[in-house]
């Protein structure tokens, strides 16, 4: 079942609090799964994913942003979501490249094409099988993080900036209709994860 399915949304959608509800069905199927997260998911990819979210990285250009987001999908694919593909698993992955098309490419305003032609030169042109994505309103999600004792630098970014990264997923959506479902992540925690897994459980019975 080599299946790479990615989960994204906006700051405070609770794409977490499902992924953690994924593990939990899936691990009750008996299904082995590797559940993996961007930035991050490998050791380098994890020390990459410090430097770019660190608050105090004030001063960070938006292209070094860029490419270091690509530089650590590039390790994450090869170390871990690769590995587990051709091994007959199925991977499910917090955030991949749409994320850099809606954060950067939009967001930080330096192209969408820019940003994923910089990615697939990083992936050798990986991209998900599935992609779902979890949004909430803007005011919505950032109300969520207001409980969070610490923001990572992305998510101290100004309203206008987390405004534009959701018009920057509602655009990819209208972009990529094959690949991408979109849910409402402003329902209960449960209706969330039963689309979700809707969602999956169709993709994977077709």
């Amino acid at each position: 079942m080599e299946k790479f399915i990615t989960i994204e949304g906006n700051d405070g959608s609770g794409k977490s609090t499902v992924i953690e509800g994924l593990k939990r069905i899936f691990s009750e199927r008996g299904i082995d799964v590797v559940f993996t997260r961007e930035p991050g998911g490998s050791m380098i990819a994890e020390k990459i994913r410090q430097i770019i979210l660190d608050p105090e990285n004030t001063q960070m250009d938006d292209k070094t942003e860029a490419l270091l987001y690509a530089a650590s999908r590039r390790q994450h694919l090869t170390e871990t979501v690769l590995p587990a593909l051709n091994s007959g698993k199925m991977v499910i992955c917090d955030r991949f490249i749409d994320s850099s098309l809606a954060y950067q490419g939009y967001a930080r305003n330096i192209g969408v094409d820019e940003v994923y032609n910089m990615n697939m030169f990083a992936t050798s042109g990986v991209l998900p099988d599935l992609t779902l994505y979890i949004l909430v309103s803007p005011s919505v999600g950032l109300s969520r993080k207001t409980h969070q004792k610490e923001l990572d630098r992305l998510e101290l970014e100004t309203n206008k900036f987390h405004e534009t990264v959701y018009e920057g997923y509602l655009s990819l959506a209208k972009k990529y209709p094959d690949r991408v479902v979109v849910s409402n992540g402003e329902t209960s925690k449960e209706e969330v994860l039963q689309a979700t897994i809707e969602v999956i459980d169709k993709y994977l019975n077709k």
